[in-house]
């Protein structure tokens, strides 16, 4: 069962087509990952699935039920990327604060704050404000202020941005815990390592398009392929290459593409040996996320 849905999304800024068609699923208890470039469209389908900006055309289905520009997002819970507390009031103020804008009953919201508390380990600094807080620390209450009233769906944007490794895995623990409890989750990341490491499917836009979508192993097989990327370090640099090494090879440094590890890489290794050199290093990479994203959207920086 699909608990988002999304069909040919478009939305234009005047001359500018920020969305050209965009159509997505999110199945129930899902985390998906939506990847693009500085441009591509991202936050303006996190904002219209938010009920922030209205599509020019196609539709948004939230538990089956078609969204229009009114109510309707009961069930929906928003995170932005910037951090959406009051600074002079405490922890436990914010979650109060916020519970009462999501029209939460009063004996709910209470037990809420509690679990909020808890789930964000700040349960210790409840009653200091935040303003004192670091940015890690503000980062788990902006997410708790964003599912304080149980959401179904839950979207997030960037909610890793900016914080260090040990905030970022308690953020991830978190995340489990809410999809442990039933939510879906749709995250929007820069941070490609999380994407692959954590997400159920990639949704990769560009240009206001979907260019891809699938898991990290069918995004794989249908653009880079499943070669891998082999790396040998020499004692000193080769006169010559061998062969079986291509052209990113330099000094030292040999490089090759292999299909099967077991069967090409000691046949890598024995040239190298046969001709005198000690092997001083081996790697051997997958195809990875990154790989597969640069592959579709290109190296070219946009700001």
């Amino acid at each position: 069962m699909n608990v988002l849905t999304i069909r040919d999304a478009r939305k234009s800024f005047g001359a500018t087509a920020a969305l050209r068609g965009v159509s997505l699923e999110l199945g129930a208890g899902e985390m998906l990952a939506l990847l693009g470039p500085n441009g591509a469209g991202k936050t303006t389908l996190v904002r219209s699935i938010a009920g922030r900006v209205s599509l020019d055309s196609g539709s948004i289905e939230l538990l089956g039920r078609r969204l229009g520009a009114g109510g309707g997002r009961e069930p929906l819970g928003v995170v932005p990327q910037e951090i959406a507390l009051y600074p002079l009031l405490t922890a436990r103020e914010n979650l109060e604060a916020f519970g009462r804008l999501h029209g939460m009953p009063r004996a709910a919201l209470k037990s809420r704050v509690e679990w909020a508390l808890e789930w964000t380990a700040l349960a210790d600094r409840a009653r200091e404000p935040i303003k004192r807080f670091s940015g890690g620390m503000k980062r788990r209450l902006n997410i708790a202020c964003g599912v304080l009233h149980e959401p179904r769906v839950v979207l997030l944007d960037e909610p890793t941005v900016g914080v260090d490794p040990q905030s970022r895995e308690r953020i991830h623990e978190m995340l489990g815990r809410l999809r442990d409890a039933g939510a879906s989750l749709l995250l929007t990341t820069h941070q490609l390592e999380e994407a692959e490491g954590r997400c159920d499917r990639i949704v990769i836009i560009d240009h206001g398009e979907v260019i891809a979508a699938g898991t990290l192993d069918e995004l794989v097989a249908c653009t880079v392929g499943q070669h891998r990327q082999v790396a040998i370090r020499l004692d000193r640099a080769p006169e010559s290459p061998f062969d079986g090494f291509n052209g990113g090879s330099a000094g030292t440094l040999l490089r090759a593409r292999v299909n099967d590890v077991g069967a090409e890489l000691p046949v890598l290794i024995g040239r190298a040996e046969r001709a005198g050199f000690r092997i001083e290093d081996i790697e051997v990479r997958s195809p990875s996320l990154q790989s597969v994203f640069l592959h579709l959207t290109g190296r070219e920086l946009r700001e």
